[in-house]
């Protein structure tokens, strides 16, 4: 029914007045990313420019998740770089790249595999892309990361969980 260009819904039993975009259906959203940690060092400087040989590239990573508040979550990709060349330590990068994520009306095995396998995947190309300038920034080569099948990781470790007894789906920790 309307009256003069406004539509009126019929809400039929429902007395609720709900406004717009509030309702029960599942979102998800990337409310914003960030630096919450960058470290660059290169502890043997200068003579790490010297070395001939080629380098040793150590890449360590680890995501973190956690609830910040109510329907928001702190996913952290933390990505740890270690470059030696002949036993010496060229440069190390240790960079925690965080994202938050808004989620309404999620099941938890769902809200669970976005926190850690499609927000990871979402964030990565960013820190790529920061660990490559801060390898650049340090006189080195730009070392551009092979990319991360955060999904694959995440099912091999739910399964590994599984065969291990233990919850498949841990609310907030480490992945």
């Amino acid at each position: 029914m309307a009256d003069e260009g406004n539509i009126i819904t019929d809400l039929g039993n429902d007395d609720t007045v709900r406004p717009n975009g509030a309702d029960n259906q599942p979102a998800i959203g990337l409310i914003s990313q960030y630096i919450k940690d960058l470290s660059v060092e290169n502890p043997n400087a200068p003579r790490s420019y010297q070395a001939g040989a080629q380098p040793d590239v150590d890449v360590q990573f680890n995501i973190n998740a956690g609830q910040i508040d109510g329907e928001v979550h702190e996913v952290g990709l933390k990505i740890t770089v270690t470059c030696k060349v002949e036993s010496l330590t060229s440069y190390i990068v240790d960079l925690t790249y965080c994202g938050l994520i808004g989620m309404r009306n999620v099941p938890e095995d769902q809200a669970h595999m976005f926190l850690y396998a499609e927000a990871p995947r979402i964030l990565f190309p960013f820190a790529r892309r920061i660990i490559a300038d801060a390898v650049r920034d340090a006189g080195f080569p730009p070392l551009l990361l092979d990319p991360i099948d955060f999904q694959g990781i995440y099912f091999q470790q739910l399964q590994q969980r599984q065969a291990e007894g233990e919850s498949p789906f841990a609310s907030e920790g480490n992945a």
